[in-house]
């Protein structure tokens, strides 16, 4: 039996935090300040977590071991087994073409450029997010946007601002399974929580939208069909993530989204020719012109359909109950661990959720997307393998940040910074968003701050006499602000629309906006912390 310590370094609750940090601090730098590979940096931050633990706190080589591999597995199943069965679909529609058929599909519901980025950044973004994330979205978007004839740096600039108010809720729910997972908080309850606070940004996303693509004209001109676009998706996400699933939050979102931007008459009339002078600078896709025949339209939105159909089905009662039999649960070997109160931790035991885990529903969803598209059997098993490899170094990283996250976890050093940071008190409310937009802004992934600071922010909390659940939901809703201005994010966008070199220039452009709305995040959390909003949580 392993017990945690607090104080393991002189009896010092500062000397011990400060080791604690050592591997935190390394992969911050490595990432930020040397700018060395995800993977590298992730790999060496555990090796130095394991170092720490094993020296300075005195955990057993077996049990370290354990634990960095109990974080591996899970960063295998279920987070990678949703992103590469996510992706796998997306790459199904490439190769069949289908994915050009749903870009000009876009393109003819209005040809006010105001419109289009909100259709293509902020509600398509959103679905992509919902199925795939880690960058997918903005890669994707900017590139539709350049097609419609958006300046490359505007294209940018849009798709990356356009993927924060969906990201708590990506690639199936992972950043927030992810955060239940570490924190030992019921799913539903962090799901909840986070619901409360997303689709407040929801709300003021689309007019920063319209306003990047236009400015002052484009806000007063489109601020009804912004409000409408942002005030469904803010309802739907909340309502999703409430009392549905949080794996089909995004998915409802941006429908809805979509749905209320196009029921508005505004949003389908022609724009002015000086707003189109303006705004649309680069050059123009001549594909869009083309007549795609209506079964392919349909064909074309299908694999979204099929998803929403399948996760939807998955969430009936009954259906959850026949699902939920498959799941196994099995002590971890080699792992014996208890908290300073000789209480046994969560990390001892392993849960497998076999078929109702997200990453199985979506494989499901693509085999029937195979069939509907007409993609051959053996064709389809290429692309999966052939996602595996576009995803190998994502891989990589994903399992060596979460064995990372699970060594400081359950060797105790994650609740000796929490201690030490509760020292913050109240302010600790404030401060929450800005640690995890901080874990964000430099690992590029919500789901990757949630492993590294998730059980920190939890203990802080109880700690300071806060909502346990409050700021872990705040460590993801804070991030998502950061992800517009992580160099991985920054890089993807300059890739995808022909600017290599000018990630400086995006940074410039965006982070004032990360900044301002990460400041309205710290005020919903500390207001939500105290009787003037804490009328908000469940």
């Amino acid at each position: 039996m392993y017990v945690q310590e607090l104080e393991p370094l002189a009896d010092s609750l500062g000397l011990s935090a400060l080791v604690a940090t050592l591997p935190l601090v390394l992969v911050l730098v490595l990432l930020g300040g040397v700018r060395m590979k995800a993977h590298l940096a992730g790999l060496i931050g555990l090796a130095a977590a394991a170092l720490v633990a094993t020296l300075a706190y005195g955990m057993p080589v077996g049990q370290t071991l354990s634990s960095a591999a109990q974080g591996a597995v899970f960063g295998l199943f279920p987070i990678l087994w949703i992103v590469v069965n996510a992706l796998w679909v997306y790459r199904m529609t490439v190769r069949t073409r289908h994915f050009d058929i749903l870009r000009r599909s876009f393109g003819r519901l209005s040809d006010d450029p105001r419109i289009q980025a909100l259709v293509v950044a902020f509600c398509f973004g959103a679905l992509l997010e919902a199925l795939a994330g880690f960058g997918a979205p903005v890669a994707i978007c900017s590139v539709m946007l350049v097609a419609l004839g958006f300046d490359p740096v505007r294209a940018a600039v849009v798709a990356l601002v356009a993927n924060t108010a969906p990201v708590a809720f990506g690639a199936m729910g992972t950043p927030v399974v992810t955060l239940a997972q570490v924190t030992d908080l019921p799913l539903d309850t962090v799901a909840s929580v986070v619901g409360r606070q997303t689709p407040l940004l929801a709300l003021v996303v689309p007019l920063v939208l319209v306003f990047l693509v236009d400015g002052r004209r484009g806000l007063r001109e489109t601020w009804v069909p912004a409000m409408a676009c942002g005030v469904a998706f803010a309802i739907a996400q909340f309502a999703a993530s409430n009392y549905v699933s949080a794996q089909l939050a995004d998915i409802g979102a941006a429908l809805a989204g979509a749905a209320a931007l196009m029921a508005v008459p505004h949003a389908r009339r022609p724009a002015a020719e000086p707003v189109r002078a303006a705004v649309l600078t680069g050059t123009r896709s001549e594909d869009l012109d083309e007549e795609d025949p209506r079964p392919e339209v349909l064909r074309a939105y299908s694999p979204y359909a099929l998803i929403v159909v399948i996760f939807s089905i998955a969430q009936i009662p009954p259906v959850k109950d026949q699902l939920a039999k498959a799941t196994r649960v099995f002590d971890w070997p080699f792992l014996n661990v208890v908290n300073p109160d000789g209480d046994p931790v969560g990390g001892n035991v392993f849960t497998w959720p076999i078929v109702s885990t997200g990453g199985t529903l979506v494989l499901l969803a693509g085999v029937c997307t195979a069939v509907v598209l007409g993609v051959h059997a053996r064709v389809a098993l290429k692309e999966w393998a052939a996602t595996v490899h576009e995803l190998r170094f994502a891989i990589l990283t994903v399992t060596s940040v979460l064995a990372l996250a699970y060594v400081m976890n359950l060797s105790g050093q994650a609740a000796t910074i929490g201690h030490f940071v509760a020292a913050a008190g109240a302010g600790l409310a404030f401060l929450s968003p800005v640690l995890g937009w901080f874990g964000v802004a430099v690992s590029g992934s919500d789901t990757s701050a949630n492993a590294l600071f998730g059980a920190l922010q939890v203990t802080a909390a109880r700690e300071s006499g806060l909502s346990p659940e409050l700021l872990a939901a705040a460590n993801s809703s804070g991030g998502v602000l950061g992800k517009m201005i992580s160099p991985q994010n920054l890089t993807i966008a300059c890739a995808a629309v022909g600017l290599a070199g000018r990630e400086g220039d995006l940074l410039r452009k965006v982070l004032p906006w990360s900044l301002g709305l990460l400041l309205i995040m710290c005020l919903i959390v500390v207001g939500q912390s105290s009787p003037v909003l804490g009328w908000m949580l469940p």
